[in-house]
């Protein structure tokens, strides 16, 4: 019994039947749901560089506030909460704000893969109600401030005297970080409450501003219904909801050219496509049969050109990308995992400097860093931590495409037919000595034949 190494077996016992009873509980639910669950990115993916899943402007959200207490912006923030306030209907005070943001609070802290147990519930509701009155000023359209779209680093809103290098600022901490979010409702509801008459819900102001966002960077053109249930998560699967690909179905083609058996393997670069004779072609945003948003890959219907919507490359792509692949990890069944299929495509694609200076050439890429190897490298690195199953048609929006294109790689026929027009035909000076040097071989061949047939033996 005084022996320091004996165990309580009854008592540990114990205690695990109650740690089993409390994982077997099934989570609480409550009413109205998460559609997408505001997680903090995995340290696989985060490793890679951690820089780009963290504010460096302002916080929105619990996940970073703790950290970084002078980005919370709350002086912002609150003069944010006076313009809200100041275009509410008569008679609706800062107490009814915060009532309505306190009947969701469990509700919204059920959105994240956090429990926050150190913020109270007093905090917490501050929070919420202080960042969806920022949220809203810079991009709904409330105290009559709205962003004006386009820019090369994105679409900026207006900040009320801040600079440009502000307004971008904000967009990637508030728009793109999947971790520096809040969960949408808590938005909408703050809207609802300021202009009950509005006619415009939330969703659709806010809306406004990501389409033209993202029409500014040339990423999507799309108009998805964003107001019907369930909506958008955040703001980030907002953004993401207008980068879906018009066919989400396996391509036919592609799969009787192959006959739908051959496993997904990766994709090859653009220079060994090319060398097996595959063309790449910019894709037109928008009009009769052009592209949605730059997700929108397709072959042509020969299928010996690959048409591929521009991407164009600035400081801001990779942590936009990044981000709404995290987004997926999270939520894949919510959110799906094509922007993590163009992801793989591309990262592949293009992954060295002879593949960038290729699609350069074709409109495919455009970019204004340092050089191709600099955008090679960041491409190549784009997806490492992902996961993904690139074998699953319905998760693989492009699964087909690669079948097809695998398969035109694969034909030996065609392969050395375009290692011969690579080789000879692109030279116009080769090329005519190659079809003088056929039309000397064909006379020599016409003048052997005639000889044979106009010889007579002796009698």
């Amino acid at each position: 019994m005084g022996d320091s190494h004996a165990v309580d077996i009854p008592s540990l016992a114990q205690q695990l039947r109650e740690e089993l009873a409390a994982a077997d509980a099934p989570p609480p639910r409550l009413p109205g749901g998460c559609p997408i669950v505001i997680a903090v990115v995995g340290e696989l993916t985060r490793n890679v560089d951690p820089a780009e899943y963290v504010p460096h402007h302002v916080c929105i959200g619990p996940n970073h506030r703790s950290r970084s207490p002078p980005l919370a912006r709350d002086d912002e923030k609150l003069r944010n909460l006076r313009d809200v306030m100041s275009v509410a209907s008569a008679g609706v005070t800062l107490e009814d704000y915060l009532g309505e943001v306190a009947r969701i609070e469990w509700q919204a802290r059920s959105c994240y893969d956090r429990t926050f147990e150190q913020m109270s519930s007093a905090d917490f509701v501050r929070m919420l109600l202080l960042d969806a009155c920022y949220l809203l000023v810079r991009f709904g359209h409330i105290a009559g401030r709205r962003g004006n779209g386009g820019g090369a680093a994105g679409a900026a809103p207006s900040v009320g005297g801040g600079d440009m290098m502000e307004a971008v600022a904000v967009v990637r901490d508030a728009l793109y970080l999947a971790e520096n979010q809040i969960p949408f409702f808590v938005v909408d509801k703050v809207h609802r409450l300021t202009v009950p008459d509005a006619g415009v819900p939330a969703t659709d102001a806010i809306a406004g501003y990501v389409r033209e966002l993202l029409r500014g960077q040339q990423y999507s053109v799309a108009t998805p219904v964003v107001a019907a249930p369930p909506g958008p998560g955040n703001l980030l699967h907002l953004l993401h909801m207008h980068l879906t690909p018009t066919a989400l179905s396996p391509h036919t083609t592609g799969s009787r050219a192959t006959g739908g058996k051959r496993q997904f393997g990766r994709w090859r670069t653009a220079a060994e496509y090319h060398c097996a004779g595959v063309g790449f072609r910019a894709r037109p945003l928008g009009g009769i049969g052009g592209a949605r948003s730059i997700l929108d890959v397709k072959l042509n219907r020969r299928g010996s050109t690959l048409e591929i919507p521009r991407l164009n490359v600035d400081a801001e792509t990779w942590r936009l990308l990044r981000n709404l692949m995290a987004l997926e990890q999270s939520n894949p069944a919510a959110a799906g995992s094509h922007v993590t299929a163009y992801c793989v495509f591309v990262s592949q694609l293009a992954c060295t400097p002879r593949d960038v200076e290729l699609l350069s050439r074709r409109g495919v890429i455009s970019h204004g860093l340092g050089g191709h190897d600099e955008v090679a490298g960041l491409l190549a690195g784009l997806c490492k931590g992902v996961a993904f199953r690139p074998d699953d048609p319905v998760g693989n929006y492009l699964h087909a495409t690669w079948q097809a294109m695998e398969g035109r790689f694969r034909s030996r026929p065609r392969r050395w037919a375009a290692w011969l027009m690579l080789k000879y035909f692109t030279n116009p000076w080769l090329a005519v000595g190659l079809a003088a040097a056929a039309v000397g071989l064909l006379c020599t061949v016409v003048q052997a034949v005639y000889a044979v047939l106009s010889y007579t033996p002796a009698t």
